[in-house]
């Protein structure tokens, strides 16, 4: 959008906000859950830190993506989980605490890993296109602006006007929804060319990396020995993303449009998915409590 009020301004707004109503919804406690249980966070961690760039970056050269939007699917992969995820845990019938927890520890993680991700992204995939030098200061300082600032003064707000944070917060989530949809519209509606002329690439490859993210961080969850229940919130936790983060990277940090379009089509497409495992998931943890016989404390079901 090269530095037109939109990328340099309202993108960034709505994203602040977005963060802010994300805030409102945590309190300390969701950090402290971190002493209790540091396994499952661990890997949570592990899933989507680590494994879903490497598979990311492992899918785009299998695919034979390149250029602007491998360097866009990488930003992605770089950010945190988006905020729908604890929706779509509660929806599962899922581990809605643990969730909470990662969505906190997932905000503050970024603002030291994205950069260096994207930095990492633009060498590799753009650097023969032309000379790349990644602002990895200048995203850190944005980084806290847009995510750990609002986060803060949402959960800050939460605590010291319990009344009054529980009484907005439904209604800010509900904006921050409107938000997203009209920065995905606007996003699309600007890039339209080149989105149809690279739909039939970008939507498969965007689909894909999503129904992977989900097998993989139930799975790696299901071998570490934890619960179904938290392998669920895992799944979810690994592959929904913010998208809308991705968005702004692209064109009001790093001024391509071709960079946000990836963001813009995982952000619409990952429900598809993501909400067919929520409800399928459902389905299954329904019926282990209705017939799984008890257990000993602190078991989970497998």
């Amino acid at each position: 959008m090269q530095g037109d009020i939109v990328s340099s301004l309202l993108l960034p707004a709505a994203l602040a906000f977005i963060m802010f109503s994300l805030g409102l919804g945590l309190t300390p406690a969701d950090f402290g859950r971190i002493v209790k249980q540091p396994r499952a966070l661990l890997v949570g961690v592990l899933c989507h830190f680590v494994l879903l760039p490497l598979a990311c970056f492992a899918m785009l050269k299998v695919a034979g993506i390149g250029g602007a939007f491998a360097v866009g699917f990488m930003i992605l992969a770089a950010c945190p989980t988006g905020t729908t995820s604890n929706l779509l845990t509660y929806i599962a019938r899922g581990d809605v605490a643990l969730a909470l927890s990662f969505t906190a520890v997932a905000s503050v993680l970024t603002i030291f890993t994205l950069p260096l991700l994207v930095s990492f992204a633009l060498g590799h995939f753009a650097g023969s296109e032309q000379v790349v030098q990644a602002p990895v200061g200048a995203m850190m300082k944005q980084m806290v602006l847009m995510l750990g600032l609002p986060v803060a003064i949402g959960m800050t707000l939460r605590h010291l006007k319990p009344v009054v944070g529980q009484r907005i917060e439904g209604v800010c989530t509900k904006i921050a929804s409107v938000l997203f949809i009209l920065i995905v519209i606007a996003a699309v509606a600007k890039n339209w060319a080149l989105l149809t002329a690279n739909f039939t690439t970008l939507a498969p490859f965007a689909l894909a990396l999503n129904v992977i993210m989900l097998a993989c961080g139930f799975g790696v969850a299901w071998l570490a020995r934890l619960s179904r229940q938290q392998s669920v919130t895992l799944g979810i936790e690994t592959a929904i993303q913010n998208g809308t983060l991705a968005m702004v990277i692209g064109s009001s940090v790093l001024q391509n449009d071709a960079y946000a379009l990836p963001g813009a089509l995982y952000g619409v497409l990952m429900y598809v998915s993501g909400l067919a495992f929520a409800y399928g998931m459902r389905s299954v943890l329904s019926r282990d409590r209705a017939g799984a016989p008890a257990t000993a404390p602190g078991a989970g079901t497998r």
